[in-house]
């Protein structure tokens, strides 16, 4: 039996909203990412999850309660598992970021390593998430399950470094929408992506990859 993650980004804030970097600014949910994430909650409970785990930050950590008020576990919260910083971009809207930072904004569009606002790579925060979340998968019983509740660009990285992919790819996977999840399951090959962006339960995969 091998461990499963689910990667379970925070719900809906009022800068999601306004389209504005939320980064490691802590912003709370609004009335309907609380929704989304007591719904959320009780679909990620039928999976019997054994340990969670979450980002510091309250939008992240009010979207964890919600599964541990179902299942009873407790919520351990890492400063490793926040947004991206970044810095001068935090706070601003997209349209902002575009006239303000042209140069860096176009260069992030085409995949290129960006210290946006001057903050962090995206690679350094793969190296400040990832160790987290592999440290409560030795926790795991066999064949156990981990939540992770943290934000879309986080969630991203750790993504692209728990397959082994080029960071310069990593931008390739689609964002999550809130609540949504990503599941990374484990075999003799090592991390998969058994499913990205999505709100319901997983599935078993049935036919030629069985």
């Amino acid at each position: 039996m091998w461990p499963r993650i689910v990667l379970w980004r925070h719900g809906q804030t009022p800068w999601n909203l306004e389209s504005r970097f939320q980064g490691t600014t802590d912003v709370d949910l609004t009335e309907q990412g609380l929704f989304q994430a007591q719904r959320a909650a009780r679909l990620l409970a039928a999976l019997r999850p054994d340990v969670l785990i979450s980002s510091d930050l309250t939008r992240a950590r009010r979207t964890a309660a919600e599964l541990a008020s179902l299942t009873g576990l407790e919520v351990q919260h890492h400063e490793g598992l926040r947004e991206t910083y970044a810095g001068e971009w935090q706070g601003l809207t997209n349209s902002e970021i575009r006239a303000r930072y042209p140069e860096q904004f176009e260069a992030w569009v085409r995949g290129e390593p960006v210290r946006r606002g001057g903050g962090e790579l995206s690679t350094e925060v793969a190296d400040r998430a990832v160790p987290v979340v592999l440290d409560a998968v030795g926790k795991l019983p066999e064949g156990g399950t981990l939540v992770v509740v943290s934000h879309g660009g986080t969630i991203r990285t750790m993504i692209g470094r728990l397959l082994g992919m080029d960071p310069q790819l990593w931008e390739r996977f689609g964002g999550l929408s809130n609540c949504c999840w990503s599941v990374l399951g484990q075999d003799a090959r090592g991390w998969r992506l058994q499913e990205h962006n999505a709100g319901t339960l997983p599935q078993p995969v049935i036919g030629d990859e069985t």
